[in-house]
């Protein structure tokens, strides 16, 4: 405020405004030692009264004497109107009230008139002696409103009348009055010896004053008659003085006090007589005579014969040396000071002495008197600081019942910092003392009244509750007092939010920088911080709606707060925290996990349920956040806990092999010996021990993490995180509501990512526990025993009771909506072994086209078993896998001359050209088909007849064993 008025200078302001109506609510009452005099001090002892009597003494003198123009005040814009009949008015002392006109003056200066100056213009105070009424007099008023006693004024007309006897036609000015004064009385003239005493030594101070202590011309250091005229007061003062006429002290005291009174500044003896016009003196007693203009029973109030009584003031111009300025400055002062010394009751004063003051802006412009921009400037500053103080305050000092006192002050307050910068600066940049109150004082107002209690505290924290009450700040800001600034300032609003974002910035800066996590009193204070700045900043574009720059150099210095960000950056870091903690809970829980299909009815890993009520609960914690953007921030948080979900799949399969984990290198070919068939290889009881190995197979690897059980309950894990998923996603779009339903639908997807993970960890599963049951579990009786030796004796079913024994821990243990996936795979896996046990099974096998029957029918016992009379799998499905198998037995039917062709011809279709001299070797690719080169080469290399080894000897040299 301070700036707004001094330092910002000060568009276009309207100088004469029109007058509201008083309010009810009065302005605090301030001392008057808050406000400064501009005059400074006499320095010496004079009562209010002695200076009264003495300001009296002078206007009855100056009225008697002739010459000088009536003073009334007119306003500029009125000039031209003034008629030669006013101008020529000439005011009496024993003038009669008679008129009841509207006082021009206070018309110009916007005063509404007093009722007991109604009553009084109107007779109703006329003084009445028995049935006869006798008509008030301007002198009488005057004497009246100056307090001054019948007899004291009949002494002074007396005393003025000898003097005037004396000295015939002789100006008022070309004497010193109270010299005068002191020649015409005796103590015999007054009612006592002590008022004669006091009237005495009051002159004689007055004569002090005015020609030792504040004369109008300087001292000249080698003049000695000021020396000797305080010598001579100075004894008065202790033992009276004769004040006849031709007394030898008397005549003393007149020669010093006209050789001092009669100076000049060219140093010629002037007609003038300098006894009163220096200053203070002068203006101390102006201010007596101007204050003659309030109502001495209405002491707000002036009274409705000013221009009366400031025509007769007028003449004691020429004595006391005032000039139109001069008069204007001092009653634009006397005005004001009446407001504040009154309570600051009546903004009619203050709006006059406003008015005033603009009459004194245009004499600023005009003069170059050193002496008059020294006292406007002291008289200037003292308004200035003392409207300072209120305005900086101004929230303690004003409110909606008394706003108009606050655009008063304002207006007073502006328009003297204008005319000290603009017309006297030199004099007004001294050193000032700067503070910084409207920061202070703006977050002292934030309402402490309204700071909670302990109890409260512990569910509102302090700067939701100043945020709360800086935003009622702002809005009473915008809607009482800016109004009346933004006469003087065209963002008055704008800047006073501006300053309150800065205070609270400053604040929640410090609060932010403390903030070490998440916490319901974090959140409430940043939402409170975005609710007030969206406050703040709406109201400084409104404010700012018509201005030139649209409100962007405001909006400049407020920097945004970023609550949202910081919330963001607070729950981004939460979300950081409870994944880092589930991460790692994952990872030290899975080291610990045994994978039990007894460890509950479902068969899943506990882990995976304190996994996802982990997850749960954070997406329940996350949507009790007390944010507005949860689903700005909730991808973070899917995202976070998509990745977490695949590091706990990642760890679920890890270790657990794939099919090439399971599946035994193939041995390399070999020719078999003409007839050789490994009778007695295995006897009686070896076959035994084979079947007694099969029964075990459900329990020997019972205990490790990668046992079949175990891999079932590890599929049966990830299928149930499936599941949950959906869940999650439904969950999730209940949470967000149908006001953001293509949001919701969005988030129902986040974890496709941990979906496909588990999907692809299921199939992966599957399939390591179907080549790990056929080709580790079953391997004794599969690699190592199908069809070694002689083919009648080691057929399938050993294998297929084990296999069997398998399907049933798969089946009671493994989801159903997985089930047939797993048993798929394990058919699968099955028929890939049949083959490599047929076609890469080693030297230790070998068939005959006999043996082709048996295969059939071994193949068809375990199609059967996987179709189990309809009860397991479809009979497509059986039909699909097993196609390749069907597909190569026949060439077990084919005789060895026809195969020799079909290889013969399938090599040639391969390799082409080149091998019409020799036979390429073909590589193994693993595809079994029976127009394939490899595998026709491989059923001849099992092939248990001499032209089949004769072949391979001659073509490839294979050797009969490994």
């Amino acid at each position: 405020m301070a700036h707004i008025l001094r330092d910002r200078v000060f568009g276009s302001s309207r100088r004469h405004q029109q007058r509201q109506p008083p309010t009810e609510t009065a302005m605090p009452i301030y001392p008057l030692h808050d406000l400064v005099s501009p005059f400074g001090e006499l320095g010496l002892d004079l009562s209010d009264s002695e200076l009264r009597e003495t300001a009296y003494e002078i206007l009855v003198g100056a009225c008697r004497s002739t010459g000088g123009k009536p003073l009334t005040y007119i306003p500029q814009s009125e000039k031209t109107d003034r008629t030669p009949a006013a101008a020529a008015a000439s005011p009496s002392l024993q003038r009669s009230l008679t008129s009841t006109a509207a006082s021009r003056v206070k018309k110009a200066l916007g005063l509404k008139s007093s009722p007991s100056s109604r009553r009084r213009a109107s007779g109703g105070d006329s003084v009445s002696q028995g049935k006869t009424k006798r008509s008030v007099t301007v002198g009488e008023m005057m004497r009246v409103q100056m307090r001054v006693s019948e007899q004291t004024d009949s002494r002074i007309r007396r005393a003025l009348l000898r003097v005037a006897a004396g000295q015939l036609g002789r100006r008022m000015e070309t004497m010193v009055l109270p010299l005068e004064l002191l020649q015409q009385f005796k103590s015999s003239d007054f009612p006592n010896q002590q008022e004669y005493e006091a009237w005495q030594r009051r002159n004689l101070k007055i004569l002090e004053a005015g020609l030792l202590l504040h004369p109008c011309v300087p001292h000249d250091k080698t003049d000695s008659a000021p020396k000797r005229l305080r010598v001579v007061i100075h004894g008065a003062l202790e033992k009276l003085i004769e004040t006849g006429k031709n007394n030898e002290s008397m005549q003393a005291l007149r020669g010093v006090v006209m050789s001092l009174a009669c100076r000049s500044f060219d140093g010629s003896v002037s007609d003038t007589c300098h006894w009163a016009d220096g200053n203070p003196l002068n203006l101390k007693l102006y201010q007596v005579l101007l204050e003659s203009c309030f109502d001495v029973n209405e002491e707000t109030s002036v009274i409705e014969e000013v221009d009366e009584v400031l025509e007769l003031i007028k003449k004691t111009w020429v004595i006391l040396g005032i000039t139109q300025m001069l008069h204007n400055l001092c009653f634009s002062w006397i005005l004001f000071h009446r407001y504040v010394m009154t309570g600051q009751v009546e903004n009619d004063l203050l709006f006059a002495s406003n008015n005033l003051l603009v009459e004194v802006e245009k004499d600023a412009k005009t003069t170059m008197d050193s002496a008059y921009a020294k006292i406007l400037s002291y008289t200037l500053s003292s308004i200035l600081g003392w409207a300072e103080k209120r305005l900086l305050s101004y929230r303690d000092n004003f409110n909606s019942g008394n706003i108009e006192s606050m655009q008063n002050i304002v207006s007073l307050g502006v328009l003297s910092a204008k005319i000290l910068v603009e017309d006297i600066s030199h004099d007004y940049h001294r050193k000032r003392k700067e503070v910084d109150v409207a920061r202070d004082r703006k977050l002292e107002k934030v309402n402490l009244s309204k700071r909670p209690s302990k109890s409260q505290n512990n569910h509102l924290p302090l700067l939701s509750i100043l945020a709360q009450d800086i935003s009622e700040l702002a809005f009473s800001e915008k809607d009482i007092y800016s109004p009346v600034l933004k006469r003087w300032h065209p963002l008055a609003a704008g800047i006073s939010v501006a300053t309150l974002h800065s205070c609270y910035g400053n604040e929640l800066k410090q609060f932010v920088a403390g903030i070490s996590e998440l916490t319901p009193d974090a959140i409430q204070v940043l939402r409170a911080a975005d609710k007030l700045e969206k406050d703040l900043v709406q109201i400084a574009v409104e404010d700012a709606v018509d201005s030139d720059d649209g409100g962007k150099s405001v909006i400049r210095e407020m920097p945004p707060y970023e609550a949202e960000a910081v919330i963001a950056n607070l729950v981004k870091a939460w979300i950081k925290t409870r994944v880092d903690r589930l991460k790692e809970w994952v990872d030290r829980n899975l080291q610990q996990e045994v994978w039990n299909p007894r460890a509950n009815k479902e068969h899943f890993a506990p882990s995976a349920i304190e996994v996802l009520r982990i997850i749960d609960d954070t997406l329940e914690a996350f949507f009790l956040l007390p944010i507005p953007t949860h689903f700005v921030l909730l991808p973070d948080l899917m995202n976070a806990l998509d990745r977490c979900l695949q590091h706990y799949v990642s760890k679920v399969k890890s270790g657990c092999g794939s099919r090439s984990t399971f599946i035994p290198t193939l041995p390399s070919m070999t020719r078999c010996s003409t007839g050789s068939k490994f009778h007695g290889v295995f006897r009686k009881k070896d076959r035994t021990h084979l079947t007694h190995r099969k029964s075990q197979v459900g329990t020997t690897n019972g205990d490790t993490l990668f046992g079949v059980p175990q891999l079932c309950v590890r599929i049966n894990t990830l299928q149930l995180i499936r599941l949950e998923l959906g869940v999650f996603g439904k969950r999730i779009v209940a949470h967000l509501g149908n006001s953001e339903s293509d949001i919701a639908d969005r988030m129902g997807k986040m974890f496709e990512l941990s979906e496909s993970a588990c999907m692809e960890g299921i199939l992966q599963l599957c399939e390591a526990t179907a080549y790990k049951v056929i080709f580790q579990e079953l391997s004794h009786v599969l690699w190592d025993g199908l069809y070694i030796g002689e083919v009648s004796m080691s057929r399938i079913e050993p294998f297929l009771q084990g296999l069997e024994q398998y399907l049933e821990i798969i089946s009671s243990t493994v989801h159903d909506r997985v089930r047939t996936r797993v048993i798929t795979d394990v058919m699968k896996a099955s028929f890939d072994g049949f083959l490599l046990v047929l076609l890469a099974g080693g030297p230790s096998r070998a068939f005959t086209r006999q043996d082709s029957d048996i295969i059939e029918e071994d193949f068809k016992f375990l199609t059967d078993l996987f179709w189990s009379n309809g009860d397991g799998l479809p009979s497509e499905l059986i039909e699909k896998f097993s196609k390749v198998v069907k597909n190569v037995l026949p060439l077990y039917h084919t005789d060895t001359e026809n195969l020799i062709e079909q290889f013969k011809r399938a090599t040639l279709e391969n390799f082409g050209s080149s091998a019409k001299s020799r036979l390429p070797l073909p590589p193994t690719s693993g595809q079994w088909n029976p127009t394939e080169p490899n595998t026709l080469l491989r059923v001849l290399c099992y092939r248990n007849d001499e032209a089949a080894a004769k072949f391979l000897k001659k073509t490839y040299n294979l050797p009969k064993k490994l």
